[in-house]
């Protein structure tokens, strides 16, 4: 039997499962009233795992929440197409499916054979974990103008897969940059 998680225990990226969806924790407030007999609440800013929706529901501090079947496994990113993006699972080499919805704005981060973390929900994939980082090619970004460089002044430049962040003046075309795939920012050079 899986384990069961008091919601006073539940922390930020906690995974618990609430009405049979597996849920991660984004944000966790603790009420504790001053009155005596009060009851202790917790807050919770959860995202569903399946649907990617985002909301906030307070619960009493002894409710308990079961542990997700969840899996990760290690894929790699194949191709995108009409039929949604594919991945390779590296331990049983079958080629999975997800849908857009799964995918969501990851593909903004994906470069054919990069690594991801593929989660399954009760056997059956429900999304993917990026890592914390990736490395991504510049493909096009304005040369910098000499004179231009006072403090912390940067430039848009498009990366390999299409997406656009903020990058330093002193990075070229054709080099590779660090970017964080939580904030979408720049993170150095690779």
């Amino acid at each position: 039997m899986a384990a069961l998680i008091d919601a006073i225990n539940v922390k930020r990226k906690t995974l618990f499962e609430f009405e049979n969806t597996p849920f991660c924790c984004l944000e966790a407030d603790v009420n504790t009233p001053t009155a005596r007999g009060g009851q202790t609440l917790v807050r919770l800013k959860m995202r569903n795992l399946l649907t990617n929706a985002v909301f906030e529901k307070t619960f009493k501090a002894s409710d308990k929440f079961k542990e997700p079947d969840l899996d990760s496994v290690q894929a790699s990113y194949l191709y995108s197409d009409g039929d949604g993006s594919h991945f390779l699972d590296q331990e049983s080499y079958e080629t999975i499916t997800l849908n857009g919805q799964m995918v969501g704005d990851a593909l903004d981060f994906l470069i054919e054979g990069a690594l991801i973390e593929l989660r399954k929900f009760n056997g059956n994939p429900i999304g993917l974990e990026l890592p914390i980082f990736v490395e991504l090619d510049v493909a096009y970004t304005e040369p910098a103008v000499r004179g231009d460089s006072s403090g912390g002044a940067t430039k848009t430049a498009r990366l390999e897969t299409g997406l656009e962040i903020r990058v330093p003046l002193f990075i070229k075309e054709g080099e590779k940059v660090k970017v964080s795939t939580e904030t979408r920012d720049f993170a150095g050079r690779a």
